[in-house]
């Protein structure tokens, strides 16, 4: 059972499948407690579950917000490294979370990515060189209560460009 906000008419292809199955049994994201349960081929949308379990329950027997937290982690610079392709450079910049109730059940976040986002941030990238984006991730259980919200800012630049600044700075950190 597809659950209404997970509801999606885009379609993950063998490859975006054999993408996400890998990306699950990636040591450092498997050990989250997080899995990634839909990866758009487009690289536009996708869906991942925590389950309260033996590897994220805490103390008092909600899901970790460390779980929460790292199980959020990579998906919007790997989304934007599909999408925009070799030219661009993308590094997650910062992140916060902010808990709203405690996760008892199942939490699920949706990761999308619009024709305007893209084309906000290809524009912002070739004004300046770089641009700085801001995500919003929910978490939310099957009835669509948000139980945490992570802001991920994303840093987005042209890859001559990056290479070039990265090069000046070399330079004046050797003189």
């Amino acid at each position: 059972m597809k659950l209404s906000f997970l509801q999606t008419d885009k379609t993950e292809s063998v490859k975006s499948w054999w993408f996400r199955t890998l990306m699950n049994w990636y040591p450092m994201y498997f050990g989250t407690g997080g899995k990634i349960v839909f990866w758009s081929a487009d690289s536009h949308e996708v869906h991942v579950r925590l389950r309260l379990n033996l590897w994220t329950y805490n103390y008092v027997g909600t899901i970790f917000g460390g779980s929460m937290f790292s199980a959020s982690d990579p998906f919007y610079m790997v989304m934007l490294l599909k999408v925009l392709g070799p030219n661009y450079v993308v590094w997650d910049k910062s992140a916060s979370i902010r808990f709203r109730k405690p996760g008892r059940s199942s939490l699920y976040a949706r990761y999308l990515l619009t024709a305007a986002d893209i084309e906000a941030i290809k524009s912002g990238v070739q004004q300046g060189g770089e641009f700085h984006r801001n995500f919003v991730i929910q978490w939310v259980n099957a009835k669509g209560v948000v139980h945490a919200e992570i802001e991920r800012l994303c840093y987005i630049a042209d890859k001559t460009w990056y290479e070039k600044k990265k090069g000046e700075s070399q330079r004046t950190r050797l003189e």
